[in-house]
């Protein structure tokens, strides 16, 4: 399907159990791969990144396994090893799998080659390489000095003391490495050099480590304590929670058009932080309802405009940008320079087809602001082959007007089945 043209919407009401997250799923993956013991793996997510989580596992020599239904997995554990020692992986535009199988290969004592689309060429890994080659890993830059592909060599690791991270460009970065640390065996020091960004994501790490038997200590955020520890231990079974940053689009929804929209899947007790979009939904005026795995938001226009910093949901962020267009007056998205280095430069990108929509936009190197249409034009909307582009500019079909979605298959990165639920909702 090259288009998918969206009617004009009046209201938005419903109930959406939402797909497994993308985020948890590739670390959940990862880390059941990497344990003593086998792990069942439930509601993991569908979808493209996830697939090649799991089929640079399978040609690493790790078993994964459907169980009865789509989402349901057997991993089993490596104990921390990795079997096939030569192979060569395309991960596609999947940065969850890009860079934490980059960190841990780089333990792995064999050779490997990690490529990706063209995308993903340019996206940047250098801090995460220096890390690893300060610790000793052989890493070679098969393209651009920085950017993958990239040629992962046996090097000769050094297991203990410290080592230094960037954090101003991908919180992904330190995630990988601390991911990868525990199979070295002894206490490693972690510092984090300048401001770490999306803080949340990193918490989501520790999180999952913990629950596979690793707790890591830190400082604040600028110094991370990995303990001494014979490898990471399965807990027999885990849930991949609903992906928070997916619900962003629904809660939105129901906040422009009216609602009630529940989301299932994510609560008061998610690990998630993109969680707090119902925080920024609130700010904008709309009536939110929490349980421990739902969240109800209902709403009416005009929304209220915000200034706010979005540091810690960089992706939920774009779904403020479209909610934005429905405000009372110009809304401006602060500390958002992540998007430059995702699928796309999505500051460039959002504010390219807000543009069209008849939106007024300004923006600089980490900022957005948008001023709603004084009337709402016909848009149609290129998504530069970005998931969340598409998914978060449904909800101009709102405006009242005719929208249509070019490439509206590059859903299927985080959740295939969107535009089902979202023509679901619709009134």
């Amino acid at each position: 399907m090259e288009y998918l043209d969206l009617g004009p919407v009046a209201r938005m009401a419903g109930t959406v159990r939402l797909p497994g997250s993308k985020s948890i799923s590739n670390r959940t993956l990862l880390l059941a791969a990497l344990s003593h013991g086998d792990t069942e793996v439930t509601n993991l997510l569908d979808a493209d990144d996830v697939d090649r989580m799991r089929d640079a596992l399978r040609a690493l020599g790790i078993r994964v396994e459907r169980r009865e239904t789509l989402r349901d997995f057997t991993v089993y554990g490596s104990a921390g090893t990795i079997p096939v020692k030569r192979a060569n992986l395309f991960l596609g535009n999947a940065g969850t799998s890009m860079r934490p199988l980059t960190a841990v290969l780089a333990f792995a004592g064999g050779a490997y080659e990690l490529s990706g689309v063209a995308r993903m060429h340019e996206r940047p890994i250098g801090d995460l390489v220096d890390a690893l080659r300060a610790l000793g890993a052989e890493i070679r830059y098969l393209g651009s000095e920085g950017f993958p592909p990239l040629a992962i060599g046996p090097g000769n690791l050094r297991f203990g003391g410290s080592v230094a991270i960037r954090g101003g460009v991908s919180s992904q970065f330190l995630s990988a490495l601390l991911l990868a640390l525990p199979l070295g065996g002894n206490a490693m020091t972690v510092d984090v050099a300048g401001e770490l960004i999306s803080k949340p994501y990193v918490e989501m790490t520790l999180n999952l480590m913990a629950r596979f038997g690793v707790a890591v200590e830190r400082e604040d955020w600028h110094r991370f304590h990995v303990p001494a520890t014979a490898g990471y231990v399965s807990p027999g079974s885990i849930a991949v929670e609903g992906d928070a940053s997916s619900a962003s689009y629904f809660l939105a929804a129901g906040a422009i058009g009216g609602g009630p929209v529940r989301v299932e899947g994510v609560g008061r007790d998610s690990i998630q932080g993109d969680v707090r979009f119902a925080d920024t939904l609130a700010a904008m005026g709309a009536v939110v309802e929490r349980g421990a795995d739902w969240i109800e938001v209902r709403g009416a226009r005009p929304l209220q405009a915000i200034d706010a910093d979005f540091n810690r949901m960089p992706d939920a962020a774009m779904t403020a940008a479209v909610a934005a267009l429905f405000a009372s007056g110009t809304s401006t998205l602060r500390n958002i320079g992540s998007w430059r280095v995702k699928e796309t430069d999505r500051i460039a990108a959002m504010a390219a087809e807000l543009a069209k929509l008849g939106a007024e936009v300004a923006f600089g190197p980490d900022w957005l602001s948008i001023k709603p249409p004084e009337r709402w034009l016909p848009a149609t909307i290129d998504t530069y082959d970005d998931h969340r582009i598409a998914m978060c500019f449904s909800l101009a079909a709102l405006g009242g007007v005719p929208v249509r979605i070019n490439d509206p298959q590059c859903v299927r990165k985080t959740f295939p089945q969107y535009f089902d639920a979202f023509r679901a909702l619709a009134r």
